[in-house]
């Protein structure tokens, strides 16, 4: 596989970890990915709650959370008030409630802060992609495997593809701090 190619590969694998965690910022909705990797203390293991209860939103602004065995609704209300999200489950039965307050103008502001910090992380990451691919390159060009011109020509298509996911970051930072900020 050549060193684009390598580039692009670790480029999309960043983007998608970016997607992933933005899913996870609150908005004035309700959403699984709010709490589905939470660490849940089951059969004297830890699993993420994904893995021991299926995760929807009944309303807009409710999560509603059954466990596949319906002992484990305790330990995971207890689970969920210990990861302190900034809401109270309700244990209810046999399944756990979450009802998602609203947000006031100093939570959106943290929100859309969070989304900044995570584009930044984001886009150290797609530098130093960047950075160890050029690496690459010019320990090749060194090592005589390659030419001047075809490393002048690698450089910048691996510049090209920096914009290209800095961008594709920029566009969904942005559509999230969108959502976030919408009342």
């Amino acid at each position: 596989m050549s060193n684009i190619k390598k580039t692009e590969e670790k480029m999309k694998v960043a983007l998608d970890h970016l997607r992933d965690e933005l899913k996870k910022v609150r908005t004035g909705k309700a959403s699984p990915a709010m709490v589905e990797d939470l660490g849940i203390e089951v059969y004297g293991t830890h699993m993420k709650l994904r893995d021991v209860a299926s995760i929807n939103t009944p309303e807009p602004r409710q999560i509603l959370i059954t466990p596949y065995d319906a002992s484990n609704a305790s330990a995971i209300g207890k689970s969920i008030e210990r990861a302190n999200l900034g809401f109270m489950p309700i244990v209810d039965g046999n399944a756990v409630r979450i009802n998602i307050p609203s947000m006031d103008a100093s939570i959106r502001k943290k929100m859309v802060e969070t989304c900044h910090k995570k584009r930044e992380e984001y886009k150290i990451s797609i530098r130093n992609i960047r950075r160890d691919s050029n690496e690459l390159a010019r320990k090749e060009k060194t090592e005589g495997e390659i030419s001047e011109d075809l490393l002048k020509k690698l450089e910048k298509e691996i510049q090209d593809l920096t914009d290209k996911y800095c961008k594709k970051g920029d566009d969904l930072s942005a559509e999230k701090e969108k959502e976030v900020s919408t009342i």
